[in-house]
């Protein structure tokens, strides 16, 4: 589905260059839920926002479903850190902002927008303006705008990273079922350790700018996960072999 070969991003001011990405490739399969953990500042949003087309790259080349990525690419939805939903819209209405964008019959999509509302707890809520609905409420309608017109390619940039822990943890469950369902290509950011495991098939970790790929981790645990798969030794290893890497990196000193 997704296909990153030699990958590099440089970004030229006036008095110096910067080097954020550098020498990346990427194999993605069709389904497949890929999270990517680095440091920050290591190139991770950078490297989602040249898969969505929405930042030209300095070399190297990317590929979605087979066709070169040189312009924003149409079948993807995106969910970022912060929600931004337009205040003056109701939740429905900005769940369909997609599909008035897109030009597409929003009659079609009304029910779906619906379905979606109600498979994240917000059934009832089609009429609230954004103002009434915590951080998690909201980020979940950022879920179903980006899913309403059914893009085979998810990219979701940190989209917990500002939530409490309770409801980070009910949202990992969330997406976690939706992709089950669904088995959309997914390319997850993250900071979180245990989140990357959690969720992912393979875990990407990226080394400090410029970003590298340092480590590819398979992850084999069975799903559906419960929260308490994190107590388990082998969630244990997984999160151990990230930690390592990232001490390597010369981050996480222990005294």
């Amino acid at each position: 589905m997704i296909r990153i070969t030699d990958l590099r991003k440089l970004y030229a001011g006036r008095e110096r260059q910067t080097l954020a990405v550098d020498g990346v490739s990427l194999d993605v399969k069709a389904g497949e839920f890929v999270s990517v953990v680095g440091p920050s500042g290591c190139g991770k949003s950078t490297l989602m926002m040249m898969v969505a087309g929405l930042e030209p790259v300095s070399s190297g080349s990317i590929e979605v479903a087979g066709a070169a990525v040189r312009g924003p690419v149409t079948d993807v939805g995106i969910v970022f850190q912060r929600d931004a939903l337009l205040e003056w819209r109701s939740v429905l209405d900005n769940i369909l902002l997609q599909i008035d964008v897109r030009r597409l019959r929003r009659r079609e999509y009304e029910a779906r927008a619906r379905e979606l509302l109600a498979r994240v707890g917000l059934a009832g809520f089609e009429d609230a303006h954004p103002r009434e609905l915590s951080g998690g409420m909201r980020q979940r309608v950022s879920l179903c705008r980006a899913l309403i017109h059914d893009p085979s390619l998810l990219l979701m940039d940190e989209p917990f990273g500002a939530l409490d822990a309770l409801t980070r943890e009910q949202m990992n469950l969330d997406l976690q079922k939706i992709w089950i369902e669904h088995k959309r290509t997914m390319l997850f950011i993250t900071h979180s350790i245990w989140e990357a495991v959690f969720l992912a098939d393979t875990v990407i970790v990226m080394s400090p700018r410029p970003g590298r790929i340092a480590e590819r981790i398979t992850v084999d645990l069975p799903r559906p996960r419960r929260l308490a798969v994190r107590e388990t030794p082998e969630f244990g290893v997984y999160s151990a072999r990230i930690r390592a890497a990232f001490q390597s990196f010369g981050m996480l000193v222990e005294d």
